[in-house]
């Protein structure tokens, strides 16, 4: 961790069973977490958030693709030429060392630097190895997939995959018949990713293998709207645009009538995101937009706005919105050779000009027979875009059969039409879940060090436990009591966690540094006198306790996670 605040914080993460570092019995891994406990309930909380949010609100489906994929994949998407950071390595320890990291003090956005540049830059800033001292060799590319092979002794080379998002545009033809070949088409997943990062140095923020939350919101190019717009578009945001401005808050419908963001489809899936992380307990006063410059743009957007948060190690991306335009299914298309289009229906057919493969018969009679006239009909149902290189495959019994230029030619003509393909765009908000938990672990992070007291202030639908419940002590029929208030309460969406030793005080303080938000305790007075039926119930965020009925524990339990205050029970 970079500073006290965050090293405190990850001392309890593993002390109470958030996060634990992997293999720490063979000597750990950079960049390689395992969730605990407390950890594993809290990422889930946070998933189901996100879920209600794209999957309830929106409508959007979810799917679940493979993890291993087969080069063919990542070859179209860029991933295989595209996919690198710059890496260098020390003369003397030969440590490796991200180049553009090592000279971040110099440059506002180092990593668009070339590899020339970087190597310049180490002479003019006399940059040395940050293991050792020694001198650093030169800078070249690294690229940061995890390579393998799909089967024993096979020659088909595989990768773990650096996203999830190509599952879904491999799947784009299964999901666009399921969802009756209409866009808007909104998909989710979530699910691990993996990136052979060359130095991870910054605890969660940067592994090598983590989950990632993505959505895939397959759009008509032409379709600049969205019917929520209206609900939030006199909303304020901040955001960094890269006209060099300095940053700004403004309403959502102001940033896309200035054409600081595109259009109305991505502000609305940014704003999405600022509801999101703010919903699970992020700081609004440290949450803002930055819009990614030009020459720092991934191979494949558009236009692309991180969510950043200030954490103890500066302004952290978290969440990525991007527009991927066309590229995705476009690139898929042509190395696939399938048709990954949208056809997009007239309101009343039109009158209009377009290329229409024509079969050649004088050709295709003598060099075929009586099998020409089924070729020139298969033929003749091509599009223009399935001609490769002046070739065209055809299906013909079960056989693949390649013509050139010979047997078809395209050619324009005039038709009524009922409507045209049109190659889907892509809006992509990509969530980080591992930084996300992170993130809202920094943010309700509460350490008074006078009292030596600490506090995670977390949502309480984000919270790992939802509720402590205790018997003052465990006798008398106190601990009876308590375990069947428990019993009612526990369930997988409202942990529950009994409690019955120390003093009350110390098991509040147990409950306050894990974030539970409530404390139920059973008492003397709980089983007799004009108090008997009753328990206390303990605010995590004042203090302030109520009696309530014991048997209505349940129930006021669920008021207060949809949102019911304290103070008005």
């Amino acid at each position: 961790m970079s500073n006290d605040s965050g090293g405190d914080l990850f001392s309890l993460c593993r002390r109470r069973g958030f996060v634990w570092p992997s293999f720490e019995l063979y000597g750990g891994v950079a960049g390689m977490y395992d969730y605990g406990p407390l950890g594993s309930n809290m990422r889930n909380n946070i998933v189901e958030v996100w879920r209600d949010i794209y999957r309830g609100r929106e409508g959007f489906i979810e799917i679940d693709s493979e993890t291993v994929n087969p080069r063919e994949v990542f070859k179209a998407s860029g991933h295989v030429d595209e996919f690198a950071d710059l890496v260098t390595y020390c003369k003397g320890c030969e440590a490796a060392s991200r180049a553009d990291h090592l000279v971040k003090e110099f440059f506002d956005n180092p990593d668009v630097l070339t590899p020339k540049e970087l190597d310049e830059a180490f002479v003019k800033f006399k940059v040395k190895c940050p293991e050792c001292g020694g001198d650093l060799g030169p800078v070249e590319e690294f690229n940061l997939m995890f390579k393998t092979a799909i089967g024993p002794g096979s020659s088909r080379v595989g990768y773990l995959r650096p996203e999830t998002a190509q599952g879904i545009f491999v799947n784009y033809l299964n999901l666009y018949r399921y969802n009756r070949e209409k866009l808007p088409l909104g998909v989710i997943q979530t699910g691990r990713g993996y990136r052979n990062e060359i130095a991870p140095r910054q605890g969660m923020i940067r592994m090598r293998e983590f989950n990632m939350m993505e959505v895939e919101l397959f759009v008509d190019p032409a379709d600049k709207g969205w019917i929520r717009f209206p609900e939030i578009e006199n909303d304020p945001i901040t955001l960094v645009p890269n006209t060099g401005t300095e940053t700004v808050t403004m309403t959502v419908g102001e940033a896309v009538e200035k054409g600081i963001i595109a259009n109305k489809v991505l502000a609305y899936f940014v704003y999405t995101t600022q509801q999101f992380l703010t919903r699970l307990g992020i700081d609004p006063k440290r949450l803002r937009f930055r819009q990614h410059l030009r020459d720092e743009m991934a191979h494949y957007a558009m236009d692309c706005w991180d969510a950043e948060v200030l954490l103890s190690y500066g302004w952290i991306e978290i969440t990525g919105i991007a527009d991927r335009g066309c590229w995705d299914l476009s690139r898929h298309a042509e190395f696939s050779g399938t048709d990954l289009t949208h056809f997009k229906k007239f309101d009343e057919p039109k009158e209009m000009e377009i290329d229409k493969v024509k079969a050649k018969h004088k050709a295709l009679g003598p060099k075929f027979k009586e099998k020409a006239k089924a070729i020139a009909e298969i033929m003749e149902t091509k599009l223009p875009s399935d001609v490769r290189d002046g070739k065209l495959a055809l299906d013909l019994e079960d056989n693949e059969i390649v013509l050139d230029g010979e047997f078809f030619e395209v050619v324009k003509v005039r038709e009524k039409v009922s409507g045209e393909r049109v190659v889907p765009h892509v809006i992509e908000p990509s969530h980080g879940l591992d930084r996300i938990f992170y993130s809202v672990l920094e943010h309700s992070f509460a350490y008074d060090k006078e009292n030596d007291y600490t506090v995670l202030r977390l949502a309480p639908e984000v919270a790992p436990i939802k509720a402590g419940i205790f018997p003052l002590m465990e006798k008398d029929g106190m601990d009876a009591l308590a375990m069947d208030i428990y019993k009612k309460v526990h369930s997988p969406s409202t942990e529950a966690y009994y409690d019955g030793s120390g003093t009350i005080g110390r098991r509040y303080a147990r409950m306050d540094e894990v974030g539970t938000p409530w404390c139920i305790t059973v008492d003397y007075e709980s089983l007799d006198g004009p108090l008997k039926g009753t328990v206390t119930i303990r605010d995590r965020d004042t203090a302030a306790q109520k009696r309530i009925p014991a048997d209505s524990v349940p129930d006021i339990l669920r008021l207060l996670l949809s949102g019911r205050q304290f103070d008005s029970l």
